[in-house]
């Protein structure tokens, strides 16, 4: 059973950057935490990256209430500039892609954790307004009943046999982030989706592209031979119907890490709560909750019990990801993407 940091070994180990953060200031944010006594999150529900004992821990160690509503990046910032003042949610988890568009429309407040050099550069703002506490990578899982040889390449993915899904393009971030897993490996970049374009059309002229919906329900029934996910949500599936029935595997030949940062609401009316939360993700408990919901911690010194690193992926399979660095250029090739998916890909679907 895994057990609970006590407050004061927490602190024990949080406090690896006195730069950021000493033991006084860390005892008076809990303390102030303890008076708010309650935290209030957007889209971090239970059954998303295990948040469950995050704030289940949060709850035993420092006395917070939690209640979340999901919804998706998009309406969380909306949410934050709507209600200003009258805020009614104090954090939220929101897509890489929308951490800048956050801090831009001037909802966020920054909060650097005791762990914050642990953090990449490219994963973190300098001001302390977002980070990213876990990420996905585009990964393919396959029903081993129907699919011989499990595809470990893009290149393998065309030479197959099997029918692909690859989910709501235009519309889902998962599947739009499949595309440009695509482009990378094939060439291209955020700005330059054509490689990715070129080989689905390909794939639908052999009437191999699948408009099956690559969920949980879909996968069970065997509805679905090959999907393109985020690896946290095909190994989730994976474990949840049986590993000796699908596989999945992080494209070799390149794909696209991404991942999720929590967005401190510049009105929350429990702040400090939603920091000591920011705080405890980034602590060595808080990413070892999230690695057990499959959501590859961002911070590489944390030691993962051996159960967790069970379930992932293998780091080798890493190689040749990449992070998005060129956002402008994604979000104008992402609204783009809808109407060049229509014109040049469904329309070879036999």
């Amino acid at each position: 059973m895994k057990t609970l940091l006590t407050s004061a070994t927490l602190l024990a180990t949080t406090l690896s950057s006195p730069l950021f953060a000493k033991d006084a200031d860390i005892q008076s944010l809990v303390n102030a935490a303890k008076q708010e006594g309650q935290v209030y999150s957007v889209g971090m529900p239970e059954s998303w990256a295990n948040w469950k004992d995050t704030w289940n821990d949060l709850g035993k160690i420092y006395g917070l209430k939690h209640q979340d509503t999901d919804m998706s990046s998009a309406q969380e910032i909306a949410k934050f500039a709507a209600e200003k003042k009258n805020a009614t949610a104090d954090i939220g988890d929101v897509g890489f892609a929308f951490a800048r568009v956050a801090v831009k429309k001037g909802v966020t407040q920054p909060y650097k954790p005791t762990t914050w050099n642990s953090i990449p550069d490219w994963a973190k703002d300098k001001e302390g307004h977002w980070a990213l506490a876990y990420t996905g990578t585009i990964s393919f899982i396959s029903n081993n009943k129907l699919v011989k040889n499990p595809p470990t390449s893009w290149d393998d993915l065309l030479e197959g046999s099997y029918k692909v899904s690859v989910g709501d393009v235009g519309v889902a971030a998962q599947a739009n982030n499949a595309i440009l897993a695509a482009a990378f490996a094939k060439g291209g970049d955020e700005s330059n989706l054509k490689p990715a374009i070129k080989f689905f059309a390909q794939l639908a002229k052999q009437g191999r592209l699948s408009y099956t919906d690559p969920g949980l329900a879909n996968l069970e029934k065997g509805e679905v031979e090959v999907a393109v996910l985020w690896d946290f949500n095909a190994l989730n599936y994976r474990d949840k119907l049986g590993r000796e029935r699908f596989s999945v595997n992080i494209p070799q030949d390149g794909s696209v890490i991404s991942g999720y940062t929590t967005i401190i609401n510049k009105f929350a009316k429990n702040p400090n709560s939603a920091k000591l939360a920011r705080e405890y993700i980034f602590s060595d408990q808080g990413q070892i909750n999230l690695a057990e919901g499959y959501a590859r911690p961002i911070r590489s010194d944390v030691a993962l019990p051996q159960s967790i690193q069970d379930k992932l992926i293998p780091n080798d399979q890493y190689t040749n990801v990449h992070p998005v660095s060129d956002f402008k250029a994604w979000e104008k090739s992402a609204r783009k993407l809808p109407r060049q998916w229509q014109e040049n890909v469904l329309i070879n679907q036999q």
